[in-house]
Order: C-alpha cells, then structure tokens, then sequence
C-alpha cells in the first residue's frame, strides 16, 4: 500500500533522528503562515516546489529552491510549500532554508511527518508550518500531541484529510487550519469532488486549503469557502512557472 511504502521510506531517518542531540529551534520569530480570507476576498495560492513526485515521476529539476523563491514571490504567491521528502519526490531539508534566503514568504514544509523528533527537526528549519496528515497519523491523541509540539515551536499545524471521517479526527485533534487533498494517498487518484463536498463542513474559525488538481483561475474562483489553495505540478511542470502564477493570483 502507499501509505505503507512513505512510512517505509521514513523509518531510517527517524531512527537517525531519535539517536542525535534534539535540535535547537529557530531562534528568530517564525512568519505566519496563513489567516482566513477576508470578506470578497480573492483565494490565495500556496505554490508549491515539488521537482518529483510517486504519481508522475521527475516534473522539473531545472529550477534551484533559490529560483524558485523569487519566481514564486514576484508570481504573488501568499506563500510556498517545500517538499522535503527525498525518497519519492526529490527534496531535501535544506531547501527550506534556501527558499528563506531569497523570500519573506512564509514556508510550509510538506513531508511525511508523524513522528515528535521530526517535527523537532523542523522546529530547527525557518518553517512557519508544517503538514500533517492523518491518513498517517490516524490516532487523534497523537496527532493533537503532534500538532501541540509544533505550536510550542510557533510554527503552524496543517492538517490534511481526505474525508469525512478523517475531518472528525483532525477536528478532535484541535486542527485549526485544515487542508483538504483531492488526493486519494492510497491510491493517487485524484477526485475533485472531494473538495466540493467536504467544505459544506468548514466551521467557523477554520481556515481551509485546497490541494491536488488545480490548474486555472476558474478553478480557484470556483473554490467558494476555502480560504488558499494549494498549486505544484501545474507550475513546475510549466515552461513559464512565473507567468503561470501571475494568472492565477492576479
């Protein structure tokens, strides 16, 4: 199973993880990472830096995270997801402090996280939040524990799910900012309908992101209730990523 193979491709790092000295976190003040959309509002866009992933394989290596953080701030981005994950989609760490180096825009680091030694980890990286999912972590108590330490850090819980039962499990956790992926982990199809349908549930208070299939402004204006969304392969898999964002945040 998918799932299985990501937790898989985890388990050394986190032993590595669990035998070296706890990192110290950042010292300097985190940047937030996202409020709800105001009132007429436009959705923002998380764009995101992905150079690999399980379902296409290689999308770009052309671009360095120092390119991608002034192509992405200058295409108006409200702020950047940064794979980390090496294994399956080509990223490392360290691309989240060299995205930090050349843009003020808050960072979301997205891996698979379900372990308290990697979000210590990143708590020592200039992320201003981080994902979790809980198709990993499935275990409420665990996952609020999870989404607690982050917070102590000043950094920002993304929690994904998939469906409703999922969003009964994350809201049980105490997630605030919620993301909801057309994604199947599982699978890796992609169902659109997933976005439509849970957001019929967003409460208030919460601050909603949609991942997985957009591409076009008309599909970000259709997005009614949800506060940003989340766009990767449409612009990195784009001869023109800047020009590409442009349309979709202008």
């Amino acid at each position: 199973m998918n799932l299985e193979r990501f937790k898989i491709a985890k388990a050394n790092e986190i032993a590595r993880l669990r035998g070296q000295p706890v990192p110290l976190p950042l010292g300097a003040p985190r940047t937030h990472f996202l409020a709800p959309r105001a009132e007429g509002g436009h959705i923002r866009v998380i764009a995101e830096y992905k150079r690999a992933s399980p379902s296409r394989g290689v999308i770009c290596e052309r671009y360095t995270p120092e390119d991608i953080a002034g192509i992405y701030t200058r295409g108006g981005a409200s702020a950047i997801s940064v794979l980390t994950e090496e294994t399956y989609f080509n990223g490392h760490l360290d691309f989240l402090r060299r995205v930090a180096a050349r843009t003020a825009l808050p960072l979301l680091r997205k891996d698979f996280i379900f372990d308290e030694a990697q979000v210590r980890e990143t708590a020592a990286t200039p992320a201003s939040a981080l994902l979790l999912i809980v198709a990993l972590t499935p275990d409420a108590a665990h996952l609020r524990d999870l989404r607690v330490l982050a917070e102590s850090f000043g950094m920002t819980a993304v929690i994904e799910v998939f469906d409703e039962r999922e969003l009964g499990i994350a809201r049980t956790a105490g997630a605030s900012v919620i993301q909801v992926n057309n994604r199947n982990l599982e699978t890796l199809a992609v169902d659109a309908t997933v976005t439509q349908r849970l957001v019929s549930q967003k409460a208030a208070g919460e601050c909603w992101i949609a991942a997985s299939g957009y591409e076009t402004r008309a599909q970000l204006d259709a997005l009614a209730g949800y506060d940003a969304a989340l766009v990767g392969t449409a612009l990195m898999a784009n001869d023109d990523p800047e020009a590409t964002l442009r349309k979709l945040t202008q």
